[in-house]
C-alpha cells in the first residue's frame, strides 16, 4: 500500500490487469465507463428542489432544506465505513451493483413516494448510492498498472461528467422547448440508471482483496512498493514479484482448473478474524499518512470535499430564493450542463499534464482553493441569477479539476488495492465535518439558518483552507530551496 521508504529502485510494478494486455484493461475500464455514463444520464437531477417544492409533492421550503436534505449527510456518513469493508469482503463488484439498485429504489421512490417521512427513506436510499461510490473507483485501480492511473482516472470521471451534462442538458431541453413534466424527466432518469445496473453485471469478478481475501503476509510484503518522492514514479522492493494482488492472470491458469481449485479451496478455508481486519487496516492507515505528500493532498480532499457537498446541495435552494421557479423560466438543467461539460474537459486534460506537483502543489492548492471561496461569496451577495449560474459553473470547474489531481496523485502513491482505505478515510472525515456543519448550520434542531448567511459561511470556510494551504506551500518551498543551497555548498567541498 504505502511505499516503504529506502530501498533501490527496480523494476515498475507489472500490469495489475488480468494479462498486462492493453485489452485486459481496456475491457473492464470501458464497461466502468459505460456504467458510469448512464448512472449520471439523470435529466431530472436539476430540477430536483423545484420538483419536491411542486404541489404533486406538497412540501415546504423548510422541510426540503432542513429536514430532507440533512438526511441524506447523515446516511452517507453512517454507511461509509461498512460500506468499505464490505467492499473488500464482497470484492468490488457486488457493491457496484448495490450502488446501481440503490439509485434504481432512490428513482423510483422519487417518482412514487409522499409525505415528509417517505422522502427522508428516499433519502437514505440515495446515501447508499453516493456512499458506494469507493467501490466503483476501487474497481478501477484493481484492474490497472499504475502507468495509467492518471490517466484511467481522467477518462473515468470524464465519463460520468460526459453522463451529467448529457443529462442536464436533455433534462433542460425537455422542460424549456418540449414542456416536458418533471415527472416524465425522473422516469428518463430512472431508464437510464437501469441501463448502467445491466452494463455492472459484465464486470469481471476480481479474485482477490486485500483483508478478506489476501495472500500470505510474505508474498504481500513483496508487493509492497518504494516511491521515488520526486517523480512519483513507483518501484518495488522484490525483483522477482511481477504482479500485484487482487487479480487473476486468466492466460496462466491451467485448463483442469486444478490450480484454480486449489486456491480457491485455500481462501475457503481462511477463517475472518474481524480483529485482525481492523488491526491490519489501522498499521496500513499509519503506514499510509507517514508520506507528507500524500498527507497534504489528502487534508485538501477532506476539507474541501465537505465544502463542496454543501455547495451543490443547497445551490439549487440558493437560486430558488433569488428568482423563483414558479414565476420564471429557469436554467438549472443548463448550468448544470454546462459547469459538468467544461469540468470534464478540464478533467480529461489534467490527465495529459506533467508537472511537479511535489513542489507546487500546496500553493496551486491554495490559489485555487482561494478562487473557490470568491466564486462562492459572489454567488451569494451578488442576487442575480446569472450571476450565481456563472459563479456556480466556475466552482464545480475548479473543483473537479483539483479533486482529480488529488485523486490520481494519492493513487499513485499507494499500491493498487489499499488506495480505497484511504479514499474511504478522506471521504469520512468529509462526511464528519459535513455533518458537523449540517447540524450547526442546517439542520432545523440546530440554528437552521436560511440559505444566504450559510452561503457566506461556505465562502468562509473555503477562505480559511486557502489560508492553510499557502502557509504550508511557503514553508514547503523555502525549506526545499534551503536543502538545495545546502547540497550545493557541500559540492564545493566534495571536489
Amino acid at each position: 500500500m504505502v511505499g516503504l521508504r529506502g530501498g533501490q529502485p527496480a523494476r515498475r510494478l507489472a500490469r495489475a490487469g488480468s494479462g498486462g494486455g492493453g485489452c485486459c484493461w481496456a475491457l473492464p475500464t470501458g464497461l466502468l465507463c459505460a456504467y458510469g455514463f448512464f448512472c449520471s444520464v439523470r435529466p431530472s437531477e436539476p430540477f430536483l428542489t423545484r420538483y419536491l417544492l411542486e404541489p404533486h409533492k406538497n412540501l415546504s421550503e423548510t422541510q426540503v432544506f432542513n429536514e430532507i436534505y440533512p438526511v441524506w449527510t447523515y446516511s452517507y456518513l453512517a454507511l461509509l465505513f461498512p460500506v468499505f469493508l464490505a467492499t473488500d469482503y464482497l470484492r468490488y463488484k457486488p457493491v457496484v451493483l448495490l450502488q446501481g439498485l440503490s439509485l434504481i429504489v432512490t428513482w423510483f421512490m422519487l417518482l412514487y413516494a409522499q409525505g415528509l417521512r417517505a422522502v427522508q427513506f428516499l433519502e437514505f436510499f440515495y446515501g447508499i448510492g453516493t456512499a458506494t461510490d469507493i467501490a466503483y473507483y476501487s474497481y478501477i485501480y484493481s484492474v490497472v498498472d499504475i502507468n495509467l492511473y492518471q490517466k484511467v482516472t481522467s477518462y473515468c470521471r470524464s465519463a460520468t461528467l460526459v453522463g451529467y451534462t448529457v443529462g442536464s442538458v436533455s433534462g433542460q431541453v425537455l422542460v424549456s422547448v418540449a414542456g416536458w413534466s418533471l415527472f416524465s424527466l425522473n422516469v428518463i432518469s430512472l431508464t437510464s440508471i437501469s441501463v448502467a445496473f445491466g452494463t455492472a453485471w459484465f464486470l469481471p469478478m476480481p479474485q482477490k482483496s486485500l483483508f478478506f481475501h489476501h495472500v500470505s503476509s510474505q508474498e504481500l510484503g513483496w508487493e509492497m512498493k518504494v516511491m521515488d518522492c520526486k517523480n512519483g514514479s513507483a518501484v518495488q522492493d522484490h525483483p522477482n514479484v511481477q504482479k500485484a494482488p487482487g487479480w487473476e492472470d486468466e492466460t496462466k491458469v491451467p485448463l483442469n482448473g486444478e490450480g484454480h481449485s486449489a486456491e480457491k479451496r485455500s481462501m475457503q478455508e481462511q477463517k475472518v478474524d474481524i480483529v485482525k481486519v481492523l488491526r491490519d487496516l489501522w498499521w496500513d492507515l499509519l503506514q499510509c499518512y507517514s508520506s507528507r505528500t500524500l498527507l497534504c493532498w489528502s487534508v485538501w480532499w477532506a476539507l474541501s470535499t465537505c465544502g463542496y457537498f454543501q455547495v451543490i446541495n443547497y445551490a439549487q435552494g440558493l437560486w430558488e430564493m433569488v428568482l423563483p421557479s414558479h414565476s420564471t423560466e429557469i436554467y438549472n438543467g443548463a448550468v448544470e450542463a454546462a459547469s459538468t461539460l467544461l469540468g470534464a474537459v478540464a478533467v480529461f486534460v489534467v490527465g495529459h499534464i506533467k508537472t511537479s506537483w511535489a513542489m507546487w502543489g500546496e500553493v496551486a492548492l491554495a490559489l485555487f482553493s482561494f478562487l473557490i471561496a470568491a466564486a462562492v461569496y459572489i454567488m451569494d451577495t451578488v442576487r442575480n441569477i446569472w450571476v450565481c449560474y456563472a459563479s456556480y459553473v466556475v466552482f464545480r470547474i475548479i473543483y473537479m479539476l483539483l479533486i482529480t489531481i488529488a485523486t490520481f496523485q494519492i493513487a499513485t502513491n499507494l499500491s493498487v488495492e489499499r488506495y480505497a482505505l484511504v479514499f474511504g478515510v478522506n471521504t469520512f472525515i468529509a462526511l464528519a465535518l459535513q455533518t458537523l456543519l449540517t447540524l450547526i448550520v442546517v439542520d432545523a434542531s440546530g440554528l437552521g439558518l436560511d440559505i444566504f448567511t450559510q452561503f457566506m459561511i461556505y465562502a468562509s470556510y473555503f477562505a480559511a483552507i486557502s489560508l492553510v494551504f499557502l502557509g504550508s506551500g511557503i514553508y514547503s518551498i523555502i525549506r526545499a530551496y534551503r536543502r538545495q543551497e545546502q547540497r550545493q555548498s557541500r559540492s564545493p567541498e566534495n571536489q
